[in-house]
């Protein structure tokens, strides 16, 4: 595999993982969601999950295993927003290894090609994902609305050098029909 096709996301959502809907998990049959936490699911600072994320996680469980795997090393912090999530956990991943995604995964029980990483970042998430042969999908991060305008220079690097190398960052269209896009948005 090249250093493009390895930094490449399969899904580009061009939106928060709220906006990852389960008829996107089923069109591309997806059975099993392994997530990034820090501005993935909440700003970095943060120490719990929002209300939205909390309905997300909710419905978005009816149709796939959910994993959290983190690179953030704080049991406490990553620990308590994964049991306001009532989701299971990992910490300290040293993404872009692959090791502890392929323990996620295989504690879901599922072929890896069933199983999405999904993450903001690209040096991270999506090439982890990618060096196991999962099914990656970009998102933007989630942000404190406080510091919303601030610049972030390591995402913002990272975009701006996989698109020297080729990577396409377009968003991803997706084909729903006026009343499935009236239900995306409600979430």
């Amino acid at each position: 595999m090249t250093k493009t096709v390895l930094l490449q996301p399969d899904l580009i959502l061009g939106d928060t993982i709220i906006h990852l809907t389960p008829d996107i998990l089923q069109k591309y049959q997806l059975k099993g969601l392994i997530l990034d936490v820090d501005e993935t699911l909440v700003p970095f600072r943060e120490k719990e999950a929002s209300p939205a994320l909390k309905q997300w996680v909710a419905e978005t469980r009816k149709v796939v295993d959910i994993w959290l795997v983190s690179n953030n090393l704080s049991q406490n912090r990553i620990g308590g927003i994964a049991k306001s999530l009532h989701l299971p956990y990992i910490v300290g991943a040293k993404k872009p290894s692959r090791r502890k995604l392929k323990q996620a995964a295989m504690a879901m029980n599922l072929p890896i090609e069933q199983v999405a990483m999904v993450g903001d970042r690209l040096f991270t998430d999506v090439l982890a994902g990618n060096r196991l042969g999962m099914f990656t999908i970009l998102v933007e991060p989630m942000v404190d609305p406080a510091i919303a305008t601030r610049s972030y220079p390591i995402r913002n690097f990272e975009v701006w050098l996989s698109q020297m190398l080729g990577i396409s960052l377009a968003v991803t269209q997706h084909n729903f029909t006026k009343s499935e896009e009236s239900q995306e948005m409600e979430i």
